[in-house]
C-alpha cells in the first residue's frame, strides 16, 4: 500500500493529510487557539471526590474540571507480560475492569495535589478526561513511570523478535524504575538506539517530577510535542513513501528531528515550493470541504447518510441509483461492500468516535452479511484509533465503537447555526405567520389599541404577499387596531418583531410566546 503525508503549515493553522493509495484517509488540524491537549501533563488539585461514581474532578486550569475515574489511578501493576499494549497508541486505555482496587474516597481527598495526564480532550459539554497513569512516548518506546513490566507491540509478529526486545529492554531498566512498551517501529532497532531513547525518556520524567516542587496547582508541567513532530515520531517509517511540506520552517524542524532519530528517512522529506497550493495540487481540498456534508456518494451510485448526534453516530446505507441487473442480493452485497470501505474511511477522515450504528441494506444470506462485516473490519484495521465492530444484530445493524480522544472535525471547525440552533431545520414561512398572528392577538386581548408595525424577514414578507395577501387586513379586523407589515433583512428567517409605532417600542418578547 502506497502511503504519503502532506503538511500544509501557516502561522495560524497546520493541516496534515494522510493519503493511502492516493486516497485521502485522515486529516489532522492544529490551530493556536485550539491547541491539542492529549498527552499534556498537569499538576492538578482535586476539586471533588464522588464515591457514587468512583470518580473525582481535578482542577487543571481548564474551563471545566477534568474527570478522573478510579480505574485511572495508580495501583500496583499486576498485568501479564503477554497482555501487551498494541504499541501504536501513546496512552494506555483506562482499565475499567480492574478488580480489588481501593475505593476512590480512600485514595483521594478534596484539595489534594495530583499529577495527571490528559487522555481525552473536552468534548461537547464534558471537560477533559485525565489519568494518573502517566506515560512518556518516544519513537521506539513508551515509558510508563508507574508500571512495572515490559511489553512489546502486538503488531510485531515474530515471536523470537518479541522475546529479544523484551529481554533487551528488561536488562536496561533499573530496578523499580517503571515499565516500557516497545512500539512497532522498534523492531530491528539497535540496542544502542533503544538505550539512548530510554535514557532520554527517563530523564524527561525526572525533570517533570522536579518541576512539580516549584509550581502550584493547577499548572502545566509538560506539554506534548507539536502535531507535526508527534506525527513524524509516531507514524513516519519506511512504510511511508514521502512526506511533502510546504513550509520551510516546518521542513527544517522535521529534518533536524529526523537527524537524531532516523537519518535514513531524510531523503523522503520533500519541500514543496510551487505556486499552486499543496492541497490543491493533490486535489484533496474539495474532499476536505465535503467532510461536513451529510451525504457521501459511493462509486456504484449508492450513498451514505451520516448523522452525528449527542449519543451516537448513525450511518444509513442507500442503493441510490444503483439498481444492478437481475439479482437484488448481489446488488445489495456490492453496495454494502463499497459502503463498508467508505464508512471506515469517513470515520478516520471526520475523526468521529464513540458509538456508531451502521444500517446496511438488508441481505438474506448470512454468508453475505459476514462478508460485509469482514470487509468493514479489514478496513478498520488500518485505523490508528482503537475500533471494534460487533456482529450483525437481529435488526440488521452493525454496531461498533471507535476510540474518541478529541472533538470531531465537525465539532471543532463548525458551530451551531444561530437560526436553527443546531437542528438543521427552520420554521416554514406559514408557521412564522401563524406565530406572528397569535402574538398580535394576545395584544388585542389585553386591550392594546396603538398602531403596530410588524417586521418580517424579506422571504417571509414575500410569501405573505404572494400567498396570503389579505393576512394583515383580516388580522386588523380581528384585533381592532391598525397594522403595518414591513420587511427587515436584518431579521433571521424564523424571526419577527412587533413594534408600537407611536413609542417605537419593541414588544415582541412580551407577546411572542409560541
Amino acid at each position: 500500500m502506497k502511503r504519503e503525508i502532506l503538511i500544509n503549515a501557516t502561522a495560524r493553522e497546520t493541516r496534515v493529510a494522510i493519503l493511502e493509495d492516493d486516497e485521502l484517509v485522515e486529516l489532522l488540524v492544529d490551530r493556536p487557539d485550539a491547541r491539542r491537549m492529549v498527552g499534556d501533563i498537569y499538576l492538578g488539585k482535586v476539586d471533588a471526590v464522588l464515591p457514587g461514581l468512583q470518580a473525582a474532578f481535578v482542577d487543571i486550569g481548564t474551563e471545566k474540571s477534568a474527570f478522573l475515574h478510579s480505574s485511572d489511578l495508580v495501583y500496583p501493576d499486576t498485568g501479564d507480560d503477554d497482555d501487551d499494549d498494541d504499541g501504536e497508541e501513546t496512552f494506555r486505555e483506562p482499565g475499567r475492569n480492574e478488580e480489588n482496587i481501593p475505593q476512590i474516597q480512600d485514595v483521594l481527598k478534596r484539595g489534594q495535589e495530583l499529577l495527571v495526564q490528559v487522555s481525552k480532550e473536552p468534548i461537547s459539554t464534558k471537560g477533559p478526561r485525565v489519568t494518573a497513569q502517566v506515560s512518556m512516548a518516544g519513537r521506539f518506546l513508551v515509558y510508563m513511570p508507574f508500571a512495572s513490566r515490559v511489553g512489546v507491540s502486538r503488531k510485531i509478529g515474530d515471536r523470537d523478535e518479541r522475546k529479544r526486545l523484551r529481554a533487551l529492554v528488561d536488562g536496561m531498566l533499573p530496578d523499580d524504575s517503571g515499565g516500557v512498551i516497545v512500539r512497532t517501529v522498534g523492531e530491528d532497532v539497535t540496542p544502542e538506539t533503544i538505550e539512548r531513547e530510554l535514557t532520554s525518556l527517563m530523564n524527561a520524567w525526572k525533570r517533570i517530577k522536579k518541576k512539580t516542587h516549584f509550581v502550584r496547582p493547577p499548572s502545566l508541567v509538560h506539554r506534548e510535542t507539536s502535531l507535526t513532530r508527534g506525527l513524524i515520531r509516531d507514524i513516519f517509517s519506511d512504510k511511508v513513501e514521502r512526506v511533502t511540506v510546504d513550509s520551510k520552517q516546518v521542513y527544517n524542524e522535521i529534518v533536524e528531528y529526523l537527524k537524531g532519530i532516523a537519518p535514513e528517512l531524510l531523503e523522503r522529506i520533500v519541500l514543496y515550493e510551487a505556486d499552486i497550493p499543496l492541497f490543491d495540487k493533490a486535489e484533496i481540498e474539495q474532499e476536505i470541504r465535503d467532510l461536513f456534508k451529510r451525504r457521501c456518494d459511493l462509486p456504484s451510485g449508492g450513498y451514505l447518510i451520516i448523522e452525528p448526534t449527542e449519543a451516537l453516530i448513525s450511518i444509513d446505507v442507500n442503493s441510490g441509483r444503483f439498481v444492478g441487473k437481475k439479482d437484488p442480493e448481489k446488488t445489495s452485497l456490492k453496495t454494502n461492500v463499497e459502503a463498508a470501505h467508505e464508512i471506515a474511511r469517513q470515520l478516520r477522515l471526520r475523526d468521529v468516535g464513540g458509538i456508531i450504528v451502521c444500517d446496511f441494506i438488508d441481505m438474506d444470506t448470512k454468508s453475505n452479511r459476514d462478508k460485509v462485516l469482514q470487509e468493514l473490519r479489514m478496513h478498520l484495521g488500518r485505523d490508528r484509533a482503537r475500533t471494534k465492530a460487533f456482529a450483525v444484530s437481529d435488526l440488521g445493524l452493525i454496531e461498533m465503537t471507535r476510540q474518541r480522544v478529541r472533538q470531531s472535525h465537525l465539532q471543532s471547525m463548525t458551530e451551531a447555526c444561530p437560526t436553527c440552533t443546531g437542528t438543521g431545520r427552520v420554521f416554514t414561512a406559514e408557521t412564522i405567520l401563524r406565530r406572528m398572528e397569535r402574538s398580535v392577538k394576545r395584544m388585542g386581548v389585553e386591550g392594546k389599541r396603538d398602531p403596530l408595525l410588524v417586521k418580517l424577514h424579506p422571504d417571509i414578507a414575500m410569501y405573505a404577499m404572494e400567498n396570503e395577501s389579505d393576512v394583515m387586513r383580516k388580522l386588523e379586523k380581528a384585533v381592532g387596531f391598525p397594522l403595518e407589515m414591513r420587511d427587515d433583512p436584518l431579521l433571521r428567517p424564523d424571526e419577527f418583531k412587533l413594534v408600537v409605532k407611536s413609542a417605537g417600542r419593541d414588544v415582541t418578547q412580551q407577546y411572542a410566546v409560541a
